[in-house]
């Protein structure tokens, strides 16, 4: 596995705080709103120490998720990216429009506060699973060219999908920590389709994957433990 070109990764990341803060601020039409810096600041900061990490200890999964796979990318799953993506950018702009801009949503302090600490605990979690998923792929895929196997220990004795799990928590904290009770709603429509592509990718693991279907006996949930 070659290494990790650093320079490609500090270029992605740079377009990607770019994208978030134009999103974030330009409908909000302010850069004065503290609880954007905030959600940017935990993004970049949580989100680097998870890179970092993978660095360190699992370059070939960094690699793995840092994109070039759409060759061996499902069908399905190429066209659920288009409308996941479009929705993704919606919900960062409609925030600001509704929290800064227009001021439709009233949110208390202390709500988002703990929107910040929901936020926080989405981060830790999404750590758990990629120490503990070597197979963590960004598109949907069976990967018999890393020796994929199946993964039954840690948040996944809990949950089949525990990274949508923490995205689940993202949205929340996320949509909170904005003082968007909109954000919140559009979240959940975009945990939702997280779940469609949940069960989908589900089909193609129990065909392609030995030990999955055993796997699926024993953990019964997929996001949230003893509900779903």
């Amino acid at each position: 596995m070659d290494s990790i070109n650093v320079k490609v990764f500090i270029a992605q990341t740079a377009a990607i705080f770019l994208v978030f803060a134009l999103a974030l601020f330009i409908p909000a039409g302010t850069i004065a709103w503290p609880a954007a810096w905030v959600f940017l600041g935990m993004n970049f900061i949580l989100g680097g120490a998870i890179s970092m990490w993978l660095y360190r200890h699992n370059q070939g999964l960094m690699k793995e998720r840092m994109g070039g796979l759409r060759s061996v990318q499902k069908a399905w799953d190429k066209v659920f990216s288009v409308p996941q993506s479009i929705l993704s950018i919606a919900w960062l702009v409609i925030m600001p429009l509704d929290a800064v801009r227009f001021g439709w949503s009233r949110m208390p302090v202390w709500l988002q506060i703990v929107g910040a600490v929901i936020l926080l605990g989405s981060f830790y979690l999404s750590f758990l699973v990629f120490r503990e998923n070597p197979f963590l792929s960004s598109v949907v895929r069976i990967q018999k060219d890393r020796g994929q196997t199946v993964v039954s220990t840690g948040p996944y004795s809990y949950v089949r999908h525990p990274l949508y799990s923490a995205f689940l928590l993202y949205v929340v904290g996320t949509a909170l920590l904005l003082g968007s009770w909109y954000g919140l709603l559009l979240g959940l429509v975009l945990t939702g389709m997280l779940a469609w592509r949940a069960i989908m990718e589900e089909r193609m693991l129990r065909e392609g994957l030995e030990g999955y279907d055993a796997y699926m006996v024993r953990v019964k949930y997929r996001i949230i433990p003893h509900v779903w």
